[in-house]
């Protein structure tokens, strides 16, 4: 070396003095024997090319420690063009080269991220973008650099814009953004934007730092589950869940606006006939048309909700001032509906007509409560089937009445069957000798109270239910052991019971087994027993009829007509079914004497049995008169006030022991 300036001491510990003279070391020594070729190749390339050259390399120095050097020199030449030297200086960059290597590690550290980064100056133009985003986008960093943000990415504006103007004003913004990928597929990202200030001194402008973390399966479970929680599966209409949601927020909503909507309750007239006919497949493809149509006769801002079943509500939105405008459009809408209901249904290869009877209440925040308008629309849907379907009814507080008495009676029938609260009275049937030949066995509801309550005050109530079917059988069970007991004593062994099967529980699919079930739990001789049905049971499914009596009567029961004569009394079917009695109706014994039509039906009934080989007995027999009016006419089996009312079992055994 010719000449060092003192700063070489300072870079690499060593005085300028150690570099010069006969026993001088050598500066190449001091470069590290990894860089020291390539400073050699460099220099001697700028050398031949006479050009500056640049070079960049690590020395040791005198404490052993490891330094970037930066040198920038060129060669002197002499009027030849010969080398006489090299010239130039020597600076330390540690500093500036390990702030690279921490920039560059950082930056591979960011491109490692599986969530997208990217930086985007004021004007929304992305400067900076990592390998996340390049896979979470699609883009790769040459193509998104430069891009605004907003034009690339983004599908809602107006929600980029409030992100934008948040994060300015507040420093930070997080939230859920729709954006899209390359290939145009919809992506929900969870995004943080954080401004990151200017630094004047470096001259690093204001930017702000992005970070997106992919939520769209997320979403799309969130939404399934959703769907799953608040939707019915089968019409796609929203379910309970959402139906009483709804209706919250409108009587609460309604309660601030003191505006009036209604709610409407929808029940199919007669769906069960369509399952039991054509399948339950055939009830579900009308269940999904029935939404549909629904969803056609009411607005946008209405809901149609499937409760479950064949029952659907409308809920009408409180949009009106006066409960009389409500009321108004409420009716429209419900006769809208009726009358869409009125047009067949194509379900599969066959046409379906199908009717529905509607109960509208007006609702209103200031007045009722999502449990009180439900009861309400359901009273009013019944008010409906009551006036003869294929309707609507509004409300009415008298059958709100009702209803609550009726809903009462339910829990009373319930409470009746856990506490044992239900006997049997028997009354008498006697035969043209005046001797007892069996019993009807009547059911009698005894109140904690000690009221006794007759049939026709809850039967009707307990059909609507599924309540008759456990009463039926509660029912046949104990008329078998009464039954059962008289078989047993030789002087009323002799004795047949009939016991009245509700249409109900005589369909049930398990209405054989429940009797073979009873017969031998109690041991009763089936022989003896009759089970009385009525015209309407056997004319609904006539085919299921027949075939459930000749199961029946195979075991050794016999059968009765209920009340003929007051309902279809079609001789068609009466000659098919395996009856053994008929029953003409009290209603036509009381004015037998009096009303000549009465005298004419019953006369018909008594040679319609006689003529069949059908054994006829007449209820409601109270006057000698009557008896031997039924007597003349061929009747010689009665039922009635005239002989004995209903008894207990043990009064009923003594009373026919003495008239066999």
């Amino acid at each position: 070396m010719i000449f060092l300036s003192a700063g070489i001491e300072k870079l690499t510990g060593y005085p300028a003095s150690a570099f010069t003279g006969e026993d001088a070391m050598s500066y190449a020594s001091l470069i590290h024997p990894d860089d020291r070729a390539k400073v050699s190749d460099d220099t001697n390339a700028a050398i031949r090319e006479r050009r500056p050259f640049q070079l960049s390399y690590r020395i040791t120095t005198a404490a052993g420690k490891l330094r970037w050097a930066w040198e920038q020199g060129a060669a002197v030449f002499d009027e030849q063009g010969n080398v006489e030297a090299l010239e130039g200086f020597i600076a330390d960059i540690t500093v500036l080269r390990r702030a690279d290597l921490l920039a560059l590690e950082q930056a591979s550290l960011l491109d490692k991220a599986r969530d997208a980064i990217f930086v985007m100056d004021m004007s929304s133009r992305i400067t900076y973008w990592n390998k996340g985003a390049e896979r979470l986008y699609g883009w790769d960093a040459r193509e998104a650099e430069g891009q605004r943000m907003s034009d690339l990415l983004c599908d809602d504006h107006a929600a980029y814009s409030e992100a934008y103007k948040t994060a300015l004003d507040e420093g930070e913004w997080v939230g859920e953004l729709h954006q899209h990928r390359r290939d145009g597929s919809p992506l929900h990202a969870d995004t943080r934007w954080t401004v990151v200030p200017a630094d004047p001194a470096s001259g690093i402008p204001q930017k702000i730092l992005v970070m997106s973390t992919d939520i769209s399966e997320r979403k799309s479970n969130e939404a399934r589950i959703h769907r799953l929680a608040y939707f019915d599966a089968l019409t796609d209409l929203p379910n309970r869940a959402s139906l009483l949601d709804h209706l919250r927020r409108a009587l609460l909503g309604s309660a601030r606006s003191r505006k009036v909507g209604a709610l409407m309750f929808l029940d199919l007239d007669n769906f069960k006939t369509l399952n039991d006919t054509h399948g339950h497949a055939a009830g579900d493809m009308l269940l999904q048309a029935v939404a549909r149509r629904l969803e056609h006769s009411v607005r946008e801002a209405d809901m149609v909700a499937r409760l479950g079943g064949d029952e659907f509500v409308i809920l009408v939105q409180p949009d009106e001032e006066s409960i009389e405008t409500a009321a108004h459009h409420a009716e429209t809408v419900a006769a809208k509906v009726v009358a869409a209901m009125r047009a067949p249904f194509q379900l599969a290869d066959f046409m379906y007509s199908v009717s529905t009877s509607i109960g509208v209440t007006m609702i209103s925040g200031a007045l009722d409560t999502v449990e009180s308008a439900l009861k309400q629309a359901d009273t009013a849907m019944y008010q409906a089937k009551a006036a003869g379907r294929n309707t609507f009814r509004f409300f009415d507080p008298d059958m709100q009445a009702k209803w609550t008495a009726r809903s009462e009676l339910e829990s009373g029938l319930r409470r009746a069957l856990r506490n044992h609260e239900f006997m049997l009275n028997y009354q008498p049937q006697l035969d043209g000798d005046s001797r007892v030949i069996g019993a009807e066995a009547l059911l009698r509801w005894r109140l904690p109270n000690g009221e006794i309550l007759y049939p026709t005050e809850f039967i009707k109530q307990a059909e609507e239910t599924s309540l008759i079917v456990d009463i039926g059988r509660w029912v046949l069970g104990t008329a078998c052991l009464e039954l059962a007991s008289w078989q047993r004593n030789p002087a009323t062994r002799h004795l047949s019971l009939s016991v009245n099967v509700s249409a109900r529980q005589f369909v049930e699919p398990d209405f054989v087994a429940m009797t073979q079930e009873i017969l031998a739990a109690t041991g009763v001789d089936p022989h003896g027993l009759k089970f009385e049905l009525t015209e309407t049971l056997v004319v609904t499914d006539f085919a299921h009829t027949v075939e459930t009596m000749e199961t029946l009567r195979r075991l050794g029961i016999t059968f009765s007509l209920d009340d003929f004569g007051t309902g279809y009394s079609s001789l068609a079917y009466l000659r098919k079914l395996p009856l053994d009695q008929l029953k003409i109706d009290y209603s036509f014994m009381r004015d037998v004497l009096t009303d000549r039509n009465d005298a004419s039906i019953v006369r018909s009934i008594i040679a319609l049995g006689g003529s069949l080989g059908l054994q006829v007995i007449a209820e409601g027999v109270e006057t000698q008169g009557q008896r031997e009016w039924l007597s003349q006419a061929g009747c010689f089996v009665y039922q009635g006030y005239l002989y004995e009312r209903a008894l207990s079992g043990e009064h009923f055994a003594r009373y026919a022991a003495t008239l066999h």
